[in-house]
């Protein structure tokens, strides 16, 4: 057992000034003010000064530390036993346009499972980013691996073979039948990398599309004639809405006016790809080469490719240009992509029988240590 004394806890529906949170076995089991409970056979950990948050979730995470799915799956887990420096205690891995094998070399590093002795943060399952996507907005995916919705290709796609989440562009013939067969399955289905107009939009919302991948990014420019796709993912209730809040894919202020149309729909994802963690230079996601000047990660053409900036940051930066609260900004990386995947009721919060991957913060927000399954992955 172990027991976390005089922290103060921020979740996102509760705040506890001075906390005591009792773990055994890998799962929360008692929270309450410093001294309403006793166990004496637990290891204590003393928390003054520090904050104490539920573990980050990336819905979003093309690769790190060198590595990139995409271009080699195996290093799924070798990713994953770094990202918790950055607080993450949970992920999608995420593999963009390919040819399909690579796909199912995904689901199959999935379902063997991590190397003996490993920890880190957990894959819950690969976040498929194409390739059923608009040429138009292609982003830095490559034009040669795209194709036409075909329910022939997603045969072994589904929530049980390792697939949670598929980004696809809801506009393009077929797409909609795709949409509702993955729904079935208990796959999450989001818009991206689309032309859609508002009302197409819509009718994808209409047939099961729960989220929007990248908000601005790969999509229409909102107008006040023609929403496209931002209006539609701004507007209705349904989606929840991916947003890389890295100042970079969108300016700060458009930051703060997305925050204030979504609030707990926005799900602040970091898009990362290889360079993260990495110092500057040449880099691939996919099948490029990709240039890191240390803020920004771009094609040869000056195309955005990816993220290099940690979660945490991001927390940071949603706070600062987004005006909100801690307890606010938090629900963006934990509650809110944690009920969009279904899971809310073990992971995104600090409760009882919740799982105990925990982050404690420094009073600066930087991560000072990150418990997973109770076990502590990474102190600073």
């Amino acid at each position: 057992m172990l027991l976390i004394r005089h922290a103060h806890l921020v979740s996102p529906d509760s705040e506890v000034e001075d906390a005591s949170v009792l773990i055994k076995d890998g799962i929360i089991e008692s929270v309450g003010v410093a001294g309403s409970f006793h166990a004496p056979d637990a290891k204590v950990f003393d928390a003054s000064d520090l904050i104490l948050t539920p573990g980050f979730i990336d819905l979003q995470v093309n690769g790190a530390f060198g590595h990139d799915f995409t271009a080699d799956s195996s290093t799924i887990w070798e990713v994953a036993s770094g990202l918790p420096q950055y607080g993450v205690t949970a992920f999608l891995p995420t593999i963009i346009t390919s040819p399909l094998d690579n796909i199912a070399g995904g689901q199959e590093v999935m379902l063997q499972g991590p190397p003996s002795g490993w920890r880190g943060a957990e894959p819950l399952g690969l976040h498929v980013e194409g390739p059923f996507l608009n040429p138009q907005k292609k982003g830095a995916h490559n034009p040669a691996y795209l194709r036409s919705p075909d329910l022939g290709a997603i045969e072994a796609w589904s929530r049980e073979n390792s697939v949670r989440l598929v980004t696809l562009a809801p506009e393009l013939p077929g797409a909609l039948p795709m949409v509702e067969a993955l729904v079935e399955r208990g796959v999450l289905v989001s818009a991206g990398h689309s032309m859609a107009t508002y009302d197409e939009a819509r009718v994808g919302f209409d047939a099961g599309i729960r989220y929007g991948t990248h908000l601005f990014n790969a999509m229409p420019s909102l107008s006040h004639r023609e929403p496209a796709l931002p209006g539609a993912l701004l507007t209705d209730d349904r989606p929840t809405v991916g947003f890389i809040a890295d100042g970079i894919h969108t300016h700060t202020a458009v930051m703060a006016l997305a925050w204030k149309a979504l609030g707990s729909r926005m799900n602040v994802v970091t898009d990362a790809m290889a360079a993260l963690g990495m110092p500057p230079g040449q880099h691939i996601l996919g099948d490029f080469q990709v240039n890191v000047d240390g803020e920004s990660a771009r094609l040869a053409d000056g195309t955005l490719a990816g993220c290099v900036m940690p979660l945490d940051a991001m927390l940071r930066n949603l706070i600062t240009y987004a005006g909100c609260t801690l307890q606010q900004a938090l629900t963006a990386i934990t509650d809110t992509p944690a009920r969009a995947l279904g899971i809310e009721a073990e992971r995104g919060r600090i409760a009882p029988r919740a799982r105990a991957d925990l982050v404690l913060l420094n009073q600066s927000l930087q991560v000072h240590t990150t418990l997973i399954g109770g076990e502590i992955v990474f102190s600073r």
